[in-house]
């Protein structure tokens, strides 16, 4: 495919409005972090957004930073470092678990995928912290949405709407953020073999107090070995963390709380500091899973069901996991998926369970053609995405098949 590599979001118009006007298909990616998530594209030409990069503007007293699409991460994360600030919804890095490298996803392709990590429980997705956007439609037009500052009202919030959309509906050439004071201090309570069952409801119970728990994860002991500082603390045994964070004298208070609630449960230990960023690192990236090339499904549902899912997968195959978001988020990693990964079974266990979604985060272009790689949606929800579809694209120019068939 013959690669076109715009530098400026004037440049990226010109490009698009002309292979809207010759209906010629474009995969539009920044590094390609995320190029192994989908269905195969089926495209004639490359939209490289690397070219597109730079912070244009940052006010750390008005919390709010804007870049370019093709920023990567990795810049942004260490300026708003520097002025300890923080993305508040911890974005996941997708290079660990496709094997590219860290710090190599972009700010467009973190919108894109409406990333996320541990802090959800309490921050939020990305699309709850975007301020505005500028971006080129799959018709070839140039449009914004929002503004620079945390209140705006000025139109239809189209971020929203983009988020989470993997691209298919409009090239975003330059995005706001709004970023938040990174905390002061961070503590880790780990509660070593608990089993699964068990350790949900203690995560539930914990999320219930108003102690503000900004992390609520379980290590399985099958995959507690390949997050380190977790199996020290845990003895290699299951692991359940609960992370806390802000000033030290809340957070030690918060701490001495929580571990007389659950103490009675299992022994406590304490991870601090950068062993603390270590663990809710790997959880966040899938790193428990980077090693393997097995697929691997990210699953949601409502935190008490996550047990009942895996209980009712048990039954079928061989795979690891491990949960997030104090179980509603399951990390599923197929040893023994058959020809679909796994696809079929999964799918009927989330409703039994009570409903929820399934992303395919990790496979091969065989599998990914093979099966729907994210979640079939509900005939009203699908004749919705049309809609949305047939206006912002109306030719199927941008990222074409990545979505459906």
């Amino acid at each position: 495919m013959a690669v076109l590599r715009p530098d400026s979001a004037e440049a990226v118009l010109e490009v698009v409005a002309w292979a809207a006007g010759e209906e010629k298909p474009l995969e539009v990616y920044g590094h390609r972090t995320k190029r192994g998530i989908g269905r195969p594209l089926q495209a004639e030409y490359e939209l490289d957004l690397s070219r597109l990069r730079g912070v244009t503007l940052y006010e750390p007293e008005e919390l709010v930073l804007t870049a370019k699409a093709g920023t990567p991460m990795s810049e942004i994360e260490s300026l708003l470092f520097a002025h300890n600030q923080m993305l508040a919804f911890e974005p996941m890095d997708f290079g660990p678990l496709n094997g590219s490298g860290r710090g190599r996803g972009t700010i467009g392709g973190m919108l894109g995928a409406n990333s996320s990590g541990p802090r959800r429980i309490k921050a939020g997705a990305a699309r709850d912290h975007i301020l505005g956007v500028h971006a080129v439609s799959g018709r070839g037009e140039a449009f914004k949405s929002g503004g620079r500052v945390v209140k705006n009202v000025t139109g239809y919030d189209l971020s929203k709407a983009l988020a989470g959309s993997w691209g298919t509906l409009a090239v975003v050439t330059e995005m706001t953020v709004k970023v938040l004071p990174r905390p002061k201090s961070e503590t880790t309570l780990v509660v070593a073999d608990l089993a699964d069952p068990q350790a949900i409801a203690v995560l539930c119970q914990a999320m219930g107090t108003p102690l503000e728990i900004s992390g609520a994860a379980h290590l399985p002991e099958a995959v507690v070995g390949e997050v380190p500082d977790a199996a020290f603390a845990s003895g290699s045994k299951a692991a359940t963390l609960i992370r806390l964070e802000g000033i030290a004298q809340s957070v030690d208070y918060r701490a001495e709380k929580l571990t007389a609630q659950i103490g009675r449960v299992g022994q406590v230990t304490v991870l601090e500091g950068d062993a603390s960023a270590a663990v809710w690192r790997a959880v966040r990236d899938g790193e428990p899973f980077g090693a393997t090339g097995d697929p691997v499904w990210r699953v949601s549902v409502a935190p008490n069901a996550g047990p009942a899912v895996i209980a009712a997968m048990n039954e079928r195959r061989a795979f690891r996991h491990y949960y997030d978001w104090s179980g509603g988020l399951l990390w599923i990693d197929v040893e023994d998926g058959g020809r679909d990964g796994l696809a079929r079974e999964l799918r009927v266990a989330i409703a039994a369970a009570g409903g929820g979604h399934a992303t395919l985060m990790r496979g091969s272009a065989a599998l990914r053609a093979a099966v729907a790689p994210f979640e079939p949606q509900a005939e009203a929800l699908a004749a919705l995405s049309r809609r949305l579809k047939a206006q912002f694209d109306p030719n199927n120019i941008l990222n074409p098949g990545r979505l459906l068939a």
